[in-house]
């Protein structure tokens, strides 16, 4: 339900007044803050209390490890030093954040012209929440087909779906189901380019891994995201960026800088404290995106398929090798991200582009188009512009089938 609300203010109809935008915003804005005091108070404090003195019954690593086997993400907090020490630490070290691996053979991919590098490209978009996402959403940027295939099963998640669906095409296939899994087969026969970012093992369960992919279709990027790398005890290990961010000991660092900040003494009890905005899943999202790139320049130099391969841990590991800003910046000199206001705070407005909504089957649906405002693509290029002006909004915007090739 809260999803579904949050959807109203997220995109606004052509034809609705700034007064009535603004009326429906504080409207919903109230609500869902009612909404939010009576979880937490009603429904979900009564719970919080038993769950967190259950929880303290058990070693931190002893949970981790009991979820883990069964297929539940939870993970202990470490701190770097002890991320280090750990086996999936050491498994890890020297490991870059982006690689590319050649995994079969195939003819050179002949050169083709276009008005952006990659128009003419098909990239098949298999993820969800971010960093998936957003590759996928930089690949469209800079010309590509990319077809964003979600499962009508699993829950939508309306701000981010629409902000990253931005310049692709959006259809729904449930591949529990041997008709779907036929139209995805059928798809990947004509791609380019295959990217997933699904649990270990959950694409080739369904009978697209790497191998039937490249047998599939030679000369295939196949682009392949996870939690903690490929090697090492924890390489079959689910997660997320949060959870990343806590197994590898960002959550302390962060802690230790703001209390040397505020000037406390930490004594082991600082309560851990997350990175402003998911770095992980951002940084890993365009460095897979430069990959796919790269991958795709061999296939024209050198042919063959090949595989890229980008995990968060590793990811964070770059990350912390840049090093960190002294206390004092990070936290007191540093400007602070704008207010949340509408109309958007100046320095937002100057950065934002406004997207028609696309699909082939708007007709269908019957309903009129939405425009919807958001940051535009960071990428500023002289000769071969990013590509603007559109966005389905809705997971389901698109017909399961490639547009002609320019």
């Amino acid at each position: 339900m809260v999803n579904n609300l949050l959807g109203i203010y997220g995109t606004t109809w052509r034809e609705r007044t700034k007064p009535e935008i603004t009326i429906m915003f504080v409207y919903t804005l109230t609500f869902l803050i009612i909404v939010k005091v009576f979880w937490i108070f009603f429904i979900a404090h009564p719970r919080r209390k038993p769950i967190a003195e259950s929880l303290l019954q058990w070693n931190s690593v002893e949970f981790e490890t009991e979820a883990a086997k069964r297929k539940m993400v939870a993970t202990a907090m470490r701190s770097f030093r002890e991320w280090d020490e750990h086996p999936q630490g050491k498994a890890l070290a020297g490991v870059p954040p982006v690689s590319l691996r050649k995994i079969g053979d195939a003819p050179k991919r002949p050169i083709t012209d276009g008005q952006r590098p990659l128009e003419g490209f098909r990239v098949l978009d298999l993820t969800r929440v971010l960093a998936g996402p957003i590759c996928g959403r930089t690949l469209a940027a800079h010309g590509a087909d990319v077809l964003l295939i979600t499962s009508p099963k699993l829950p939508t998640l309306p701000f981010l779906d629409t902000d990253t669906s931005r310049g692709k095409r959006t259809t729904q296939l449930d591949l529990t189901e041997k008709r779907d899994r036929d139209v995805l087969s059928s798809l990947v026969k004509d791609a380019d380019v295959l990217l997933q970012a699904y649990r270990p093992g959950g694409m080739a369960a369904k009978g697209f891994g790497v191998e039937e992919v490249i047998r599939a279709k030679p000369g295939v990027v196949y682009a392949n995201l996870n939690a903690y790398g490929w090697d090492g005890p924890w390489s079959d290990r689910r997660g997320f960026d949060s959870l990343v961010q806590t197994a590898t000991g960002f959550n302390i660092a962060e802690a230790e800088a703001f209390a040397a900040y505020k000037g406390d003494s930490p004594d082991g009890t600082l309560s851990p404290k997350p990175l402003p905005m998911q770095a992980l899943d951002h940084a890993a999202g365009y460095l897979l995106a430069t990959g796919i790139q790269a991958a795709l320049a061999r296939t024209i130099t050198e042919g063959g398929s090949w595989e890229v391969r980008v995990s968060l841990a590793s990811v964070g590991q770059w990350v912390r090798s840049l090093g960190q800003l002294e206390p004092a910046t990070a936290f007191g000199a540093g400007s602070p991200l704008p207010p949340v206001t509408l109309p958007p705070h100046p320095e937002i407005s100057r950065i934002l582009a406004q997207y028609e909504q696309t699909g082939e089957r708007m007709g269908a649906m019957g309903e009129a188009k939405k425009v919807i405002s958001a940051v535009r693509h960071a990428a500023v290029l002289e000769r071969t512009p990013v590509r603007e002006g559109g966005a389905p909004v809705v997971l389901n915007a698109d017909n399961p089938t490639w547009l002609p090739r320019q």
